[in-house]
């Protein structure tokens, strides 16, 4: 492997059982299962390793009323990657599933665009409907990593490593990044909520939960260029990513992929 080249794993660590009308703006007629699975994912280089978002722990699950399948410590931890020894973590954005366990990180930085500090911070946090997928005790774990010097701001794009940058996206959330990975089979795009599932690329439709549907449907076009083909760019909650990447490992199957693995094609059906 060489120094600027990622193998990528996606850890399921958790699942809400929904209908797919639950899934776009304007419903869906088939209103047939959907559920989301929640991910962490670990980006593994030759000399370092960046994990991506941070999920959620079992308190804000029973709070939530979610399912944790597996704690992220201990999926890490799984696959040979010790929390204490993470130096960068990447932030895609602040809401609950994504940027909860702030203690699971003590020696880490993490990367965040400063617009979605802004967004979680400020005036349109006064309204119940904009702050409900926020959590007000990530948001002030994140300030205090701000005043102990453990959160560094990015405005855009930026290089967090060789072979490795995030890009602002924005529309699900206001300062959504998505993050651009060089791997064996090329530039994959981990899109995190930019796109929640498959079906909201091929069909071009939208999540409820957002921020400005125009930056969303925008930001399929740019995920999508920034990545090496549609067939890299990774959906953030797609139970159908553990279908058609292999396992991680032999004894991780259904919990754990391999994102820089050549994933299978999808069905006709799986893309709606």
């Amino acid at each position: 492997m060489s120094d600027d080249t990622y193998e990528i794993y996606a850890i399921k660590y958790g699942r809400h059982e929904r209908n797919s009308a639950d899934n776009f703006i304007g419903g869906d007629t088939h209103d047939v299962p959907m559920p989301l699975d929640y991910f962490v994912w670990a980006i593994v280089g030759k000399d370092r390793t960046i994990i991506l978002d941070t999920g959620f722990d079992q308190m804000r699950a029973d709070a939530r009323k979610r399912k944790i399948s597996k704690p992220v410590g201990d999926g890490l931890r799984a696959l040979g990657v010790d929390p204490a020894s993470v130096k960068d973590v990447i932030i895609s954005h602040m809401h609950y599933d994504h940027a909860g366990n702030h203690d699971l990180f003590p020696n880490a930085r993490y990367h965040l665009q400063e617009c979605e500090m802004a967004y979680a911070t400020g005036r349109c946090m006064c309204q119940a409907m904009m702050r409900m997928p926020f959590e007000a005790a990530d948001v002030t774990a994140m300030v205090d990593k701000v005043f102990k010097d453990r959160v560094v701001f990015h405005d855009g794009t930026a290089e967090i490593a060789p072979g490795l940058s995030v890009h602002h996206i924005g529309g699900h959330s206001k300062g959504l990044q998505a993050t651009r990975v060089k791997t064996r089979r090329g530039w994959v795009v981990l899109a995190s909520d930019v796109a929640h599932f498959y079906a909201h690329l091929d069909q071009r439709r939208v999540f409820p939960i957002t921020y400005n549907v125009a930056d969303v449907l925008a930001g399929y076009d740019k995920v999508e260029a920034l990545a090496s083909s549609k067939a890299h760019v990774v959906p953030g909650h797609d139970p159908i990513v553990l279908d058609i990447y292999p396992a991680a490992r032999p004894n991780m199957e259904g919990w754990a992929a391999r994102l820089d693995a050549d994933p299978k094609a999808r069905s006709a059906a799986a893309q709606g």
